[in-house]
């Protein structure tokens, strides 16, 4: 069986070092980015199976990556998990106009987004 690949995309080195350990000792393959341009690169040129994306991103806010991916035909169906600080009714509104699948504030608990993450990679 194939790995399933998630993309992590965070400029903060520490969160995206820790999430991808975790995930890596669950068996998941991980791909990196640290802006929003180099997200939306991997995201087409790799296709994950899974995007975690933080919203305050240099160079493209993750929004505008969820909200590109989420309108196009070939993306559209990959689940983005937004994981950010930003924890206000208005910018969680915003994640799901954007097309995100959750929505995760920081501090988060590691075993809810297994959790998260498993129920989208389920395979039949």
């Amino acid at each position: 069986m194939d790995k399933k690949r998630i993309l992590i995309v965070d400029d903060e080195a520490d969160i995206v070092e820790s999430i991808k350990f975790s995930l890596e000792l669950e068996g998941f393959e991980c791909l990196e980015a640290n802006d929003g341009e180099e997200a939306l690169f991997k995201a087409k040129e790799e296709r994950p199976d899974l995007i975690l994306l933080d919203i305050m991103l240099p160079k493209i806010n993750g929004y505008k990556v969820s909200r590109t991916l989420k309108f196009d035909d070939q993306y559209k169906d990959i689940p983005i998990i937004m994981l950010t600080a930003r924890a206000q009714e208005k910018d969680i509104k915003i994640g799901e106009t954007t097309g995100a699948n959750e929505y995760i504030t920081k501090p988060f608990d590691m075993e809810e987004l297994l959790a998260l993450i498993t129920k989208y990679l389920k395979t039949e």
